[in-house]
């Protein structure tokens, strides 16, 4: 699959094309629908399938606040990919592309760069100057521009699905419903980092310390049991751990930065400072939760690690 940062980055022979359009974040099944819908079309046309997305979030250049995002833009375009783009071209959202009346945008992306001969959004899709034009719009446009337009729900099994539904369940902790809406568990990602070393020398249990962009969407405080694993895997080396994830303050030590740490079940000889790694949540165990004496709360952890290795066993084959 090719990935193009830009208009100026697709080639200038690149011919007609099926293109679908989105922001896409978090790739749900929702989405799913429409690149299948999109696949569809270039299937019958014989036409390769382009996805436009944007970064950053239109919501940042628009108003000035972005939510929390569900998948960086690497992590996109690789979702993307396994749906059967051949091609993701990711478009900078800036005020000037903002500014554009819908048959400039049209024009500009569709017709000049892209030969669009479909065109696959989401029923709702807005776009232009002031959110001005939507698929009727677009419709209109197409048959001014020589292509069709196709308007989809973003269903799946009967439900319409939206990233604003899943940042909430993520948000109340719920990521087992979130994982049903994506189609996969919800991932983090990135640098391991050093914290305070109290896990591997206070209550031994060492845990990886995510360096995580301040914009990613986190599940709400709690104890989760999921995967720890390497960003890259490559051969030779082991790159993935049933893991019990810490997300919160660790009030129990007065604590106010909120972190996302996890623990490799029964590993105690994992080195991976400084290594990007990625955290998969697959069920909440329990709330966070402050311990008035440190003895509790390596009970609880006991506990909590116990939990975590009976949700995970189906995965790891441990049905001992």
């Amino acid at each position: 699959m090719r990935r193009w940062d830009g208009l100026g980055d697709i080639p200038t022979d690149q011919g007609r094309s099926v293109v679908a359009i989105g922001v896409f974040d978090g790739v749900h099944r929702g989405h799913g629908a429409l690149l299948a819908t999109a696949v569809e079309h270039g299937r019958r046309l014989g036409l390769p399938v382009v996805v436009v997305t944007f970064d950053p979030h239109p919501e940042r250049v628009l108003r000035g606040h972005t939510p929390t995002v569900l998948t960086s833009i690497d992590r996109r375009v690789g979702l993307l990919d396994d749906l059967g783009a051949d091609a993701v071209c990711v478009l900078p959202f800036t005020k000037e592309l903002s500014s554009l009346s819908p048959e400039d945008f049209v024009h500009r992306v569709l017709v000049d760069r892209l030969g669009a001969a479909a065109v696959v959004v989401g029923e709702d899709f807005r776009f232009g100057h002031r959110a001005a034009g939507d698929v009727a719009v677009l419709a209109e446009l197409g048959g001014r521009f020589d292509f069709v337009v196709d308007g989809v729900r973003l269903v799946a099994d009967g439900e319409t699905i939206t990233s604003t539904r899943i940042r909430a369940l993520l948000e109340q902790g719920d990521v087992s419903t979130a994982a049903e809406l994506l189609g996969r568990p919800h991932r983090v990602g990135g640098e391991i980092v050093h914290g305070a070393a109290r896990g591997r020398e206070l209550l031994g249990f060492p845990t990886a310390n995510l360096d995580l962009d301040p914009d990613t969407a986190v599940p709400g405080d709690g104890v989760y049991a999921g995967w720890l694993g390497r960003r890259e895997a490559g051969p030779g080396y082991e790159s993935r751990w049933p893991a019990a994830i810490s997300v919160g303050t660790n009030p129990t030590f007065d604590g106010t930065e909120r972190t996302v740490e996890a623990y490799a079940l029964d590993r105690d000889d994992l080195e991976l400072y400084g290594v990007d790694m990625t955290v998969d949540f697959v069920a909440r165990i329990r709330g966070q939760e402050r311990f008035e004496d440190l003895d509790d709360l390596i009970v609880a952890m006991r506990r909590d690690v116990d939990r975590c290795r009976d949700v995970l066993a189906p995965e790891t084959g441990d049905t001992a």
